[in-house]
């Protein structure tokens, strides 16, 4: 169900199967602290859509492997950070194309906490240009209770910590340091601040957590529950119809609106 792998002629019939849906996975390039390769929030984006699309059987577009990681600074080497802006720009032109190519049920899933703000306005540019197309952001972290549960458990404004750690041991082991785990936990600083500070001034190494926790065990079956719980959400949404019909564009032609 890779859409890289699709011929062009072959790409309608994928996508009319899936009811005309498409995912979008969304990470970034950026420091994961001293245990950890800066890829991990794209590798876990990439490793997880393509684990849901083979389950639903949905096409998947090519991992975005950038995003808004501005805030992590320059402190540390890694960090390949993009603009707000040009992330809102970038996946609208994205999802203007996918439309083109006869996408009406487009879900971002995203693994980077920061795109959250950025991904919501091109979903906002997408729904108002395209009045039959809809767009749904999911955030790794948030798309359930259980998989919320986990990744705070070790900090409300974590990073690197046992959550991302244990995944990546269980998924993709050779992003981990092992060596480097004991030394690698760092508290989280920002509990009861007003401002929302770059992660320079709440981190000494880039982690916020406990990665020293992590175990493949853990992350097998977490990552399992992530799988299982964002392909729930997917099959949901390819049923889905919005409750009413009315056009974005023209009210006169419901004049009962």
């Amino acid at each position: 169900m890779q859409w890289a792998h699709a011929s062009w002629d072959a790409l309608p019939a994928m996508i009319g199967s899936a009811a005309n849906s498409a995912i979008l996975p969304i990470g970034a390039t950026e420091q994961h602290g001293p245990h950890m390769g800066c890829g991990m929030d794209y590798v876990l984006a990439d490793i997880l859509c393509r684990a849901v699309a083979d389950k639903v059987q949905v096409p998947m577009l090519p991992v975005m492997p950038y995003g808004c990681s501005i805030g992590h600074s320059r402190r540390w080497p890694g960090t390949i950070g993009i603009s707000p802006v040009t992330l809102i720009e970038l996946i609208k032109e994205i999802g203007d194309w996918a439309y083109h190519s006869g996408v009406r049920r487009l879900f971002i899933v995203n693994t980077h906490v920061t795109n959250a703000a950025p991904l919501r306005c091109a979903l906002e540019m997408l729904r108002s240009e395209h009045d039959d197309m809809m767009v749904a952001v999911f955030n790794s972290a948030l798309i359930s209770p259980r998989v919320r549960a986990f990744h705070f458990a070790d900090g409300e404004d974590w990073h690197a910590n046992d959550a991302e750690t244990s995944l990546m041991l269980a998924t993709a082991p050779h992003m981990v340091r092992a060596d480097k785990l004991a030394m690698a936990d760092d508290p989280d600083r920002t509990d009861g601040l007003v401002f929302s500070h770059p992660v320079n001034r709440t981190s000494l190494n880039g982690v916020t957590g406990q990665p020293s926790a992590a175990s493949a065990e853990k992350g097998a079956q977490w990552f399992a529950w992530m799988v299982e719980d964002l392909s729930a959400l997917i099959e949901k949404g390819m049923q889905e119809t919005p409750p009413l019909p009315h056009s974005y564009f023209d009210a006169a032609s419901h004049p009962h609106a």
